[in-house]
C-alpha cells in the first residue's frame, strides 16, 4: 500500500486512467490504497484490485469480462437434489470477516498463495461496515462450510470470492443469492475473469465495452441497497421457490403426456 497516498472517504470520487489504456492483461493502474473512496471509484469505473504479497496494488479491467446475467443462472439436477436434501442453512452479512478470511485460506488448484491479504481484508471490512459489501454464509450443523462475498452498487453485484469446505456449499449459496437478487431487480453479476466453475453456473465472457455499458445502466438505473441484507433477503425461501418451480415443471410434463 502506498502510505503517501491520501485516504479517500466514500464520498470522494477518484478518476482512474481510462480502461482503454490498460495492458494486454488488463492492468489499468498500480499503487494507491484500499480506502472506501478508492475502492468504490474503481468498481464504478469497471476496475477492481488484484495483487499478491510484495506487489503494489494492481488495478484491473480485463477484456473480455466474465459476467452472469441473473436470469441465466443455471441450476443443475444435482443442485436440485442438494436443495431437496436440505443439507445447509443460509444467512447473509452475519460473519463477513470470517467468510472473507476463509476464501483466502482455502487451497485452490494452481495457486500457491492468496491475493486476499490483510490490507484487502481491512479494506473490504470497511465497505461492509458502510453497507456496500456483503457476505453469504452457508452452514452445516451449525458449522460454516461455505460462503461468498462481494459488493453491491446500483443493480450490480460484484462477486469477489467464494469457498467450500464441503461439496456444493458455496454453489448453493451463490445460486440462491443470484435468484434473490434477480427478484430484487438486479441486472448484472460481475464475475471478473473466466473460470469453468462460473461458466457451469451460466456466466459468460463479454467484451469490456459491452460490460461497461451494462455497468453504467446498472449504476444509474437503481439505488444502492446498503445495509445488512439478512433482513432484506431470505435464502431459505429462495431454496423453497427453486423446488416449487421444479415441481411445477414436472406437473406440466405429466399433464402433457
Amino acid at each position: 500500500m502506498d502510505f503517501s497516498f491520501p485516504y479517500l472517504s466514500e464520498e470522494t470520487e477518484f478518476l482512474f486512467p481510462s480502461v482503454e489504456t490498460s495492458s494486454e492483461e488488463g492492468i489499468v493502474a498500480m499503487g494507491g490504497n484500499l480506502s472506501p473512496g478508492m475502492l468504490l471509484s474503481a468498481y464504478r469505473q469497471g476496475i477492481f484490485p488484484w495483487y499478491s504479497e510484495g506487489e503494489p496494488i494492481l488495478w484491473w479491467s480485463p477484456n473480455p469480462r466474465m459476467v452472469l446475467f441473473p436470469e441465466k443462472i443455471h441450476v443443475s439436477r444435482s443442485m436440485i437434489r442438494t436443495f431437496k436434501r436440505n443439507y445447509f442453512t443460509y444467512s447473509l452479512d452475519q460473519d463477513f470477516e470470517r467468510v472473507m478470511r476463509s476464501c483466502g485460506e482455502i487451497k485452490r488448484e494452481g495457486q500457491d498463495s492468496t491475493w486476499i491479504l490483510e490490507e484487502m481484508v481491512e479494506g473490504y471490512k470497511e465497505l461492509y461496515r458502510l453497507g456496500y459489501a456483503h457476505s453469504v454464509e452457508v452452514r452445516q450443523e451449525g458449522k460454516l462450510v461455505g460462503g461468498l462475498y462481494g459488493l453491491s452498487l446500483g443493480s450490480v453485484f460484484f462477486g469477489e470470492s467464494m469457498f467450500s469446505a464441503v461439496a456444493d456449499a458455496s454453489k448453493a449459496g451463490y445460486i440462491l443469492l443470484v435468484k434473490a437478487l434477480l427478484r430484487k431487480g438486479f441486472t448484472l453479476i460481475d464475475c471478473q475473469v473466466y473460470t469453468p466453475h462460473l461458466a457451469s453456473l451460466g456466466a459468460e465472457n463479454i467484451e469490456r465495452n459491452t460490460y461497461l455499458a451494462f455497468l453504467k445502466n446498472g449504476l444509474t438505473g437503481a439505488a444502492t441497497q446498503r445495509g445488512n441484507w439478512d433482513t432484506l433477503i431470505d435464502l431459505e425461501k429462495e431454496r423453497e421457490r427453486c423446488l416449487d418451480i421444479v415441481e411445477d415443471m414436472v406437473e406440466d410434463m405429466v399433464e402433457e403426456e
